[in-house]
C-alpha cells in the first residue's frame, strides 16, 4: 500500500498508548484512536520503509466491546475520551495487558529472565480509579472555533486537529461545576466579543481558561488567560461567576503573551479572592496554587500514593530522596515515617508550595530543593538509603539516571505516567544492577488512553 490508499479493515489490538493494528493482506497498519474490534475506513497518511500509518476517517461497525452508550454530547469528535463506549472492566483489562506486554518486552531486553526466557518479574494487575466519571481536579480549557471563521468556542481541541476547539460544556470528566464556569464565561464572551489568540498570526486576547477544584473541600480556582494586547473590564465577568452556585474562592487574570500554546503566567492578577485553595490526601492538606503540579484525580492520587508506601517499605530511620517531587505530596506521606525526606524539583514554584505544605503538615524533616535534578545530585551532601522516582511524562535524562544509580541505594520505587518512558528506564536499570520485583498500574484517567504505574526495584546483593 501507499500514501493515500484507503482501505477497510477490523482494529485486532492496542498498543499504548492508542496505536490500533490493522491487518491488510498479512501487512500491518497502525490506526490511532480506535477500539479493539471495530471496522475502520482509514486512509494511509505516513509510511516509512515497511512501516504504514493510517488516519482513522468513519468506524464502519462498532466493537463487540462497545456496551456503553456515549456520555457527552462531543463523543467521538472530542479526542479525550476515547474509551468511553466501552465498558470500565474492559478498559482496564486492555490497560493491563498494554502495560504488560511493555514491561514484559523490558525485562526481556534487561536479562530478567526465568529459565525459559520469559519475563521474570510479579505484575500485579491494574488498580481501578474510585471514581470513573466527574475525577478529573484540573482543565485548560481553549478559546477558538469549531471552524475557521466560526462562532467563539470554548472547550478542548478536535480530535486530530491543532486549531478546531469543540464547546465541551457537557464533559462528563470533570465536575458539574466546571461546566457550569465554561458556559458562563462563553456566554459572557459571546455577549461582549474578544477575539481569541490565534497562534499562528499571533493576533487576538483570549487565550485559555483554566479551573481547578479540590475533591476534599470543593474550593474552585478560576483562571482567565489572556494575551496583553487588549485590555477589557473583567469585573463584570467575575459578578457573573460568583452569581453561580459554585464554591469559588479565587478569580484571577493571568496574562500569557508567550508564542507557544501553553498556559503560563507573566503576570498575575487577583480579581477575586485568594491564588489557592486546599486538597487534602491521606490526612495531609495541601494549598495549591495555580500553577503547581498535583495529580488530576485526587481520589485516585490516595491509591497510587498508598500504594507507593507500601511498595518501598519501613523507611523508619532512613533518608529518603523523592526526586521529581512536585509538590512534596509523596516526600509529606513518606516523611511522617522516615528519618529525612529530600525533594527535588525543577520547578521553583512547586518548590515553593512545597514548603508551605510542609509548614502546613507540621513536617520539620521535609527539604525541597529547587533546580535539575542532574545538576541538584552533585550539590546534596547526604546520601540516600531509598529513592522514589516521579519524573515527567519523557522520563529520566540518561545522565540523571546514571548518578540514580550509582547511590546503590538497596530499594527504589518509580513511578511512572508514561509507561513507555518507564520501559525505557527500566532496561538501563536492570542491567546496571537492579532488578524489578513488583510492578502495578494504577488507573487515574478512566475512558482516557493514560494509566500510571508503580514499579519497585531492589538492588542485587
Amino acid at each position: 500500500m501507499k500514501k493515500g490508499d484507503i482501505f477497510e479493515g477490523v482494529i485486532e489490538k492496542i498498543d499504548f498508548p492508542n496505536k490500533g493494528r490493522v491487518y491488510i493482506d498479512d501487512q500491518r497498519i497502525t490506526v490511532k484512536n480506535g477500539i479493539p474490534g471495530q471496522k475502520v475506513r482509514a486512509m494511509v497518511n505516513k509510511k516509512k520503509g515497511k512501516k504504514l500509518e493510517a488516519r482513522l476517517m468513519e468506524v464502519v461497525e462498532k466493537s463487540p466491546l462497545e456496551k456503553v452508550e456515549p456520555l457527552c454530547s462531543n463523543f467521538p469528535a472530542c479526542g479525550g475520551c476515547m474509551y468511553q463506549t466501552m465498558a470500565y472492566e474492559d478498559q482496564l483489562e486492555m490497560k493491563k495487558n498494554q502495560l504488560k506486554a511493555l514491561l514484559d518486552e523490558a525485562m526481556i531486553s534487561g536479562g530478567q529472565t526465568d529459565s525459559e526466557g520469559h519475563a521474570d518479574y510479579e505484575f500485579e494487575g491494574i488498580i481501578a480509579s474510585p471514581v470513573q466519571t466527574a475525577y478529573r481536579n484540573k482543565m485548560e480549557f481553549s478559546f477558538g472555533d469549531v471552524y475557521k471563521d466560526g462562532p467563539l468556542s470554548l472547550g478542548l481541541h478536535k480530535k486530530g486537529s491543532t486549531y478546531d476547539i469543540l464547546t465541551t460544556d457537557d464533559c462528563k470528566i470533570v465536575h458539574d461545576d466546571f461546566c457550569k464556569i465554561l458556559r458562563c464565561v462563553l456566554d459572557y464572551f459571546t455577549e461582549f466579543p474578544a477575539p481569541f489568540y490565534k497562534k499562528m498570526q499571533h493576533t487576538g486576547y483570549l487565550r485559555h481558561l483554566l479551573v481547578r477544584r479540590s475533591h476534599s473541600t470543593g474550593e474552585i480556582l478560576v483562571n482567565i488567560v489572556t494575551t496583553s494586547r487588549e485590555s477589557h473590564d473583567l469585573m463584570p465577568l467575575v459578578g457573573r461567576l460568583n452569581a453561580l452556585e459554585c464554591h469559588i474562592v479565587g478569580i484571577l487574570h493571568i496574562i500569557n503573551d508567550s508564542l507557544a500554546d501553553v498556559v503560563q503566567s507573566d503576570e498575575t492578577r487577583i480579581l477575586y479572592g485568594r491564588d489557592y485553595f486546599y486538597e487534602d490526601i491521606l490526612g495531609l492538606r495541601f494549598k495549591i496554587t495555580p500553577f503547581a503540579f498535583f495529580q488530576t484525580n485526587s481520589e485516585g492520587a490516595e491509591v497510587l500514593y498508598s500504594t507507593a508506601r507500601k511498595y518501598i517499605g519501613d523507611t523508619k530511620d532512613k533518608v529518603v530522596f523523592d526526586l521529581y517531587s512536585g509538590t512534596g505530596t509523596i516526600a509529606q506521606v513518606l516523611a511522617s515515617v522516615a528519618k529525612k525526606v529530600i525533594g527535588v524539583e525543577i520547578v521553583e514554584e512547586a518548590v515553593e508550595a512545597a514548603k508551605v505544605n510542609a509548614e502546613l503538615n507540621h513536617l520539620d524533616n521535609c527539604t525541597f530543593l529547587a533546580g535539575d535534578v542532574l545538576k541538584m545530585l552533585d550539590e546534596i551532601e547526604e546520601k540516600p538509603d531509598y529513592i522514589i522516582l516521579d519524573p515527567p511524562r519523557d522520563g529520566i535524562h540518561p545522565k540523571a539516571l546514571k548518578k540514580i544509580i550509582n547511590y546503590g541505594v538497596e530499594r527504589m520505587v518509580y513511578i511512572s505516567c508514561k509507561p513507555t518512558s518507564l520501559a525505557r528506564d527500566l532496561e538501563v536499570l536492570l542491567q546496571n544492577g537492579y532488578t524489578v520485583e513488583r510492578v502495578c498500574g494504577v488507573d487515574l484517567f478512566p475512558m482516557t488512553v493514560h494509566t500510571e504505574t508503580v514499579c519497585l526495584l531492589s538492588r542485587i546483593k
